[in-house]
């Protein structure tokens, strides 16, 4: 297709849409439609899969906060013998 073809097809092109139209209530009445489609009004299913995960992750996290924390001192030697590497991870308190 050459350019002027598609300019062309462009010139006489009219919008289909409501919200291109020159009307102001049905343009709002457009607009509405999707806000009500983007709310999300309806009530959520859930299934009991989903709150047991929601359970579990509530009493994992639970758990985690009452266990002492752990600190981890790690040392990485070369071949030779030699210290490499060292590292400390402290706890926070």
């Amino acid at each position: 297709m050459s350019e002027s073809t598609g300019l062309s097809d462009l010139k006489i092109f009219s919008p289909r849409s409501p919200l291109a139209s020159e009307a102001a209530a049905v343009q709002s009445g457009a607009l509405h439609a999707i806000i009500r489609g983007l709310e999300g009004n309806r009530p959520v299913r859930r299934r009991m899969t989903d709150m047991l995960s929601v359970v579990l992750a509530l009493s994992t996290r639970t758990r985690r906060m009452v266990l002492p924390t752990v600190s981890i001192d790690l040392d990485v030697f070369d071949p030779q013998g030699q210290r490499a590497l060292r590292l400390y991870l402290p706890r926070e308190d």
